[in-house]
C-alpha cells in the first residue's frame, strides 16, 4: 500500500486538478481507475503472488518471447528513481530550512549598495517563494543550454537521499517492511492534522467549493483523460515491477483480489483527501492575496482622486476606503470601467476577483515549494507546520523509492543470482552518479525532461504488454481457475471482461492520444528568466530532443530486442529453471546445480502429470503448467528477493 501512497499521490494529483478543475478530473479519474487501475493492479498482485519472482522471472514464465516487459520494468525503474530522488533531496533542503523564525522564503532579501538598500529586484518582480525556489535553492540557469555547474547544496541533499534509500532498501522486504508502518501511516495523521488547521483559516471553504464546482466542459478534452490515466498509472504503481516484487513475498493462498480493491479504494480516498488540504490550503492563500490585490489597487484609486483623475463623484457614498471589502472593490472598480471606457487601461487596476486567484496554477513541483510554502507562511506557527509538511514529504518520497528500488533490485537478484546488498549499493553510487545532472544549476531542465518522457508512454505499452500476456497468449480462462485454485473463490467475471476487452481498448486508445498529442505539440520546458522574473515556455533544442527520444526508445528496446532473441533461439528463454532465492536458512535451488539422484531434480524432469500430488503448503509455483517443491535446506543463507516459500511464517519476512 505503502508504494502507491506516495507524493505524487499528495501532489501531483493536486496540481493536476487545478489546472483541469476538481469536479471533472475525478470522474475520469474514478472511471479509469475501476476499467484500467483496479483489474490490472489484481493483475499485477496475482501474477507476482502466484509465481512468486520479480517482474523479469513473471513474464519470463507467461510469456517468454515477451520476457523484455520485465527488463523494460526496471529501466523505467530506474529513470523514474533518478528524478525522483532529487524531489525527496529538495524536500531535505527545504526541511532543514524550516528550523527558523521567520521562514527564509517569508520575505525578499535586501540588497546594501553603499548607504542605500533595496529590494532584490528579481525578488520584488516575482514573490519571496518564488525567489527562494529558483534562486536559492536552484539557482537555475535560464535555459537547458546553459549548464552552470553544479549547486553543492543540491549535491549534498541528492546524496543524503541517496544515502536514506540506500539504507532503507539493503536488506530488502526485510528492512523497508518495518520502515513502510511508520511511513504508511505518519502522513495520514499530518494530512488531518493540515486538513483540520486549513479549515480553521479565513477562506478555506472558499477553496472547498471552488474544487467541487462543475465544469463539465472540460470532460470533453482529451488531455483530462490522459493525464486521469497517468495519474493512476502512477498512483497504483502499474507496470513498475514494484507491485509483482512485493506480492511474491505473500502466502500463497492470499486473498489478493481483497488487497486490490483495499488499495484502490484507500487510494482514491487519499487523493479526495490530500486534494481537500490542498483547495483548504490555497483558498486561504487566495484570499490573502486577494486582500493585497484590493488593498494595491485602492491605493492606486486614491491617488487618481487626490491627483483629479477620477473624480469623487465615481465613488460610491456608502465605500470606506478604511475598511474597503473585496465587494466595495468590486462594485467600485465597475463604476470606473464603465465610465472611463476609454481610457480605463490606463488605470493599471486589476479586477482583484477571488475566483481568479482560485483559477490560478502552479505547474508541477511549484505546488509544493512555492504554492504550499507561501500558503504556511501566513501561518500561526509557520516554522512548525513548514518542518511537518516537509517531513512528510520525504516520508513519502522514502516510502514510494523503496517500492521503486523493489522494482529494479528484486528482478534482477531472481535473475542473475547476485547479492542483494552489493546490488543495492552498485544502483545507489550509479544513480547518485548519474543524477547529478539534475543537481547542475539546469538541473530542473531535466527533471522536467524525465518525468514528462522518461516514464509516461514505455509504461503504457508494458502495461499494455502484460495485459495482453496474460489475458490473450496465457489465457483469461485458464488465469482464471488459476485464481481460483489460489484464492479458493472465483473472482467477478468484471475482470475477466476487463482484462480480454475493455482494459486493453481504454489502454490503445490512451497511448495513440499520448503519441498524437507528443507529435502536434513540440517538447519544451517552463524556464526561469532571470533578468524578467518570469518563466516562459523553450522548446527542447535538439539534443535535448535527441535525449527525450532516446529516454522513451531505452524505455522499450529490451521488448523487441528480447522478442527477436527468443524468437530465432539465440538465448534460452529460462522459462523451465529455478532461481535461487534465500530465507531465513532455507534456500531454493537452481535445477542445474542438483545432483543427479536427487529427489527435486527428479520430480522436476517428470510432465505434470506424472508429478506426485502437490503439497500446498511448502511447495511454490513453476510456471504455467507444474507445481513444484522448492524449498532446500541452506546452513547459512543469505536474505535476497525470490519466489519465497509459502509456508514461510509472515514474521520471517
Amino acid at each position: 500500500m505503502k508504494q502507491t501512497v506516495n507524493y505524487g499521490q499528495k501532489i501531483d494529483i493536486g496540481e493536476e486538478k487545478l489546472q483541469n478543475d476538481t469536479s471533472a478530473y475525478l470522474v475520469p479519474y474514478l472511471i479509469l481507475l475501476l476499467i484500467i487501475g483496479i483489474p490490472l493492479f489484481f493483475l499485477e498482485l496475482a501474477v507476482g503472488q502466484r509465481i512468486r519472482r520479480g517482474s523479469i522471472g513473471v513474464w519470463n514464465y507467461i510469456c517468454p518471447r515477451l520476457g523484455g516487459i520485465g527488463f523494460a520494468s526496471c529501466i523505467v525503474c530506474f529513470f523514474v528513481g533518478l528524478y525522483y530522488n532529487v524531489i525527496i533531496g529538495w524536500s531535505i533542503f527545504y526541511f532543514f530550512k524550516s528550523f527558523q523564525s521567520p521562514l527564509p522564503w517569508s520575505e525578499c532579501p535586501l540588497i546594501t549598495n553603499g548607504t542605500v538598500t533595496i529590494v532584490e529586484p528579481e525578488c520584488e518582480k516575482s514573490s519571496a517563494t518564488t525567489y527562494f525556489w529558483y534562486r536559492d535553492t536552484l539557482n537555475i540557469a535560464n535555459n537547458i543550454n546553459e549548464g552552470g555547474g553544479l549547486n553543492w547544496k543540491m549535491t549534498l541533499c541528492l546524496l543524503s537521499a541517496w544515502f536514506l534509500v540506500g539504507l532503507c532498501t539493503i536488506k530488502g522486504i526485510q528492512s523497508s517492511g518495518k520502515v513502510m508502518y511508520f511511513s504508511s501511516l505518519f502522513p495520514y495523521v499530518v494530512l488531518i492534522c493540515f486538513l483540520v488547521r486549513s479549515l480553521l483559516l479565513r477562506g478555506s471553504i472558499d477553496g472547498i467549493l471552488h474544487m467541487f464546482t462543475p465544469k463539465l466542459e472540460k470532460m470533453m478534452e482529451s488531455q483530462v483523460w490522459r493525464e486521469a490515466a497517468t495519474q493512476v498509472f502512477f498512483a497504483l504503481g502499474l507496470g513498475f515491477g514494484g507491485v509483482i516484487a512485493f506480492s511474491s513475498y505473500n502466502k500463497k493462498d492470499n486473498n489478493c483480489h481483497f488487497d486490490a480493491a483495499l488499495v484502490a479504494f484507500i487510494n482514491f480516498f487519499t487523493s479526495v483527501l490530500a486534494t481537500l488540504v490542498v483547495f483548504a490550503v490555497l483558498g486561504f492563500k487566495a484570499n490573502v492575496m486577494n486582500e493585497k490585490c484590493v488593498i494595491t489597487n485602492s491605493e492606486k484609486i486614491i491617488g487618481y482622486l487626490n491627483s483629479k483623475v477620477l473624480s469623487h463623484d465615481l465613488i460610491p457614498p456608502h465605500i470606506n476606503f478604511s475598511h474597503l471589502t473585496a465587494s466595495d472593490y468590486s462594485e467600485m472598480y465597475s463604476v470606473i470601467k464603465t465610465v472611463k471606457e476609454n481610457h480605463f487601461s490606463e488605470l493599471g487596476l486589476d479586477t482583484c476577483q477571488l475566483e481568479d486567484e482560485l483559477d490560478k496554477s502552479v505547474q508541477g513541483t511549484g505546488l509544493a515549494f512555492i504554492a504550499f510554502t507561501e500558503a504556511m507562511t501566513h501561518f500561526p506557527a509557520s516554522p512548525f507546520w513548514s518542518v511537518l509538511f516537509f517531513l512528510m514529504l520525504i516520508n513519502l518520497g522514502l516510502g514510494s523509492m523503496m517500492g521503486t528500488m523493489e522494482g529494479i533490485i528484486s528482478p534482477i537478484v531472481d535473475t542473475f543470482k547476485i547479492r542483494k546488498e552489493f546490488l543495492t549499493i552498485g544502483c545507489t553510487i550509479i544513480a547518485f552518479s548519474v543524477g547529478l545532472i539534475f543537481v547542475q544549476r539546469s538541473g530542473n531542465y531535466f527533471v522536467t525532461m524525465f518525468d514528462d518522457y522518461s516514464a509516461t508512454l514505455p509504461l503504457t505499452i508494458v502495461v499494455i504488454l502484460e495485459n495482453i500476456s496474460v489475458s490473450w497468449i496465457y489465457g483469461t480462462k485458464k488465469f482464471m481457475q488459476e485464481l481460483t485454485e489460489m484464492l479458493g473463490f472465483t473472482p467477478y467475471r468484471y475482470y475477466y471482461y476487463t482484462w480480454k476487452y475493455i482494459s486493453p481498448l481504454a489502454m490503445v486508445i490512451l497511448m495513440l492520444a499520448s503519441i498524437i498529442q507528443m507529435g502536434i505539440t513540440p517538447p519544451g520546458y517552463n524556464a526561469w528568466i532571470m533578468e524578467e522574473a518570469v518563466e516562459r515556455f523553450l522548446i527542447f533544442p535538439g539534443w535535448a530532443l535527441g535525449l527525450t527520444v532516446s529516454l522513451i526508445v531505452l524505455g522499450i528496446l529490451p521488448i523487441p530486442i528480447v522478442f527477436i532473441v527468443r524468437h530465432f533461439h539465440l538465448v534460452s528463454d529460462g522459462s523451465n529453471t529455478l532461481s535461487v532465492s534465500y530465507n531465513r536458512g532455507r534456500m531454493m535451488k537452481d535445477m542445474s546445480n542438483l545432483d543427479d539422484h536427487d529427489e527435486t531434480r527428479f520430480i522436476l524432469s517428470k510432465v505434470p502429470s506424472e508429478s506426485p500430488s502437490p503439497m500446498p503448503i511448502h511447495r511454490s509455483y513453476n510456471g504455467p503448467d507444474s507445481i513444484s517443491p522448492l524449498e532446500m535446506t541452506a546452513a547459512n543463507g543469505r536474505y535476497g528477493i525470490g519466489y519465497l516459500s509459502a509456508g514461510t511464517p509472515e514474521s520471517e519476512l
